[in-house]
């Protein structure tokens, strides 16, 4: 039986003075942390679940894990004056703060796909697969967005509901407590939210740092579109609103939302960086 979160060290750790997380709820299940963020969309409130019953993914697909297995976080993010029409960005900080807490906390090394994937190598050379997804979602009534992430940490590979999954356990990993890799997460995100709201210089090298993590560029690709059309083509960047750009032929577009599948490496293009 895998040991419950502790709920005190979370708390302890994620309320402190110079922390913007209000009120953490740790719950032993819900049916999903970011259905019951929604239902009480507090801004600054974290809630987290042992495990999630119906746990959800982009494109309306389930995330599974066996209980105590996972960890599966979802905070209120409060939209800061000038951003909302770049709100797609909050999937990619919200990556961007799960690779950087498996890199500190566990050691292990994780790159980026668009917009809502971080993927880990189980062993140097092997295929790189998802070991954490994210599900932003807009608070009916505007003004506030909840941020959900979830990540494998000790399941083994029969635990696992596609090949293409993996967990810290099978990348070496399993011994990391899951309340250390969601306070990392929480810290780092916080941190990338600040400078995200702020603009400026920071803005620009978050945005640097998530092209270069970002594995989908410089691939071809498949993207669904959530209308069912899939357009495929040379992903040659991730644009300042955070939307992919795919080149097809001789005209490039931007997509905002989407299911993208990597096919291979692409021919380089010219303005890598969109």
């Amino acid at each position: 039986m895998p040991p419950t979160l502790d709920a005190h060290c979370v708390e302890a750790a994620l309320i402190t003075a110079h922390s913007p997380w209000q009120v953490v709820d740790v719950h032993a299940s819900l049916d999903s942390t970011n259905l019951e963020a929604l239902r009480a969309p507090h801004p600054w409130r974290v809630v987290v679940a042992d495990h999630q019953s119906a746990g959800r993914g982009r494109m309306s697909r389930q995330w599974q894990a066996p209980a105590g297995a996972s960890i599966a976080v979802s905070c209120v993010f409060p939209m800061p004056a000038g951003r909302g029409d770049h709100w797609g960005w909050l999937p990619l900080l919200s990556g961007m703060a799960m690779r950087q807490a498996l890199e500190d906390v566990a050691g292990v090394a994780a790159r980026l796909k668009w917009p809502n994937d971080v993927l880990v190598q189980e062993r140097t050379g092997a295929p790189w697969l998802k070991i954490s997804g994210v599900l932003c979602e807009m608070v009916p009534g505007g003004g506030l967005v909840v941020i959900g992430a979830g990540a494998n940490i000790t399941q083994e590979r029969g635990e696992l509901p596609v090949e293409t999954a993996t967990s810290l356990a099978l990348c070496g990993a399993g011994s990391v407590r899951r309340e250390d890799v969601i306070v990392g997460y929480l810290g780092v995100l916080a941190d990338l939210l600040r400078t995200w709201s702020e603009g400026g210089a920071g803005l620009e090298a978050l945005r640097a740092a998530y092209r270069t993590s970002c594995l989908t560029i410089g691939l071809e690709v498949d993207v669904h579109q959530p209308a069912g059309r899939v357009v495929r083509g040379a992903a040659t960047g991730v644009d300042d609103a955070g939307r992919l750009v795919v080149a097809a032929g001789r005209s490039s577009t931007a997509h905002a939302a989407g299911d993208v599948v990597h096919v291979r490496r692409s021919p380089p293009q010219p303005g890598g960086t969109a």
